[in-house]
């Protein structure tokens, strides 16, 4: 583990766009069981293509229009437990960092893991979040 006054930097390019810190196991299943919304949780890393392509790319990303309703965020590495338990909502997929992942309702619905983040730019990785946006969290006229 880093020292926190080193990895502080890497958790505020996420919280500045409006993500919300789960630091312990709890705090993650109090945010997704059987929540009713959608939601963003981007597993934060201090490796390169998390500082370089994942975090610019979801800044960019939940600007759009149609975003999940709750932006999370879990840092491996760092809240070791509470990535852990974030990670079980992926079921069964193995574990990667960075990831990002939205989930409905406390349910896996799209997993972008580290070797899809690693072969991409920032750009590209935005474009496909917003398409998944468009798709996933769009809200639909009653």
């Amino acid at each position: 583990m880093f020292p926190d006054i080193m990895v502080q930097g890497m958790r505020d390019e996420l919280t500045r766009v409006g993500f919300r810190e789960l630091r312990t196991p709890e705090e993650v299943d109090a945010a997704l069981k059987n929540e009713k919304r959608t939601a963003l949780v981007v597993v934060n890393s201090v490796c390169g293509c998390a500082a370089g392509r994942a975090r610019p790319a979801v800044a960019r990303a939940v600007a759009n229009a149609a975003r999940p309703e709750m932006l999370l965020t879990v840092f491996a590495g760092q809240d070791r437990e509470a990535t852990e338990r974030a990670r079980i909502y992926f079921e069964g997929n193995p574990p990667t960092s960075p990831a990002i992942a939205i989930l409905r309702d406390g349910k896996l619905v799209y997993l972008m893991q580290r070797y899809i983040i690693e072969q991409a730019t920032a750009q590209q990785i935005a474009r496909e979040l917003i398409r998944a946006f468009d798709e996933l969290c769009a809200k639909t006229a009653a």
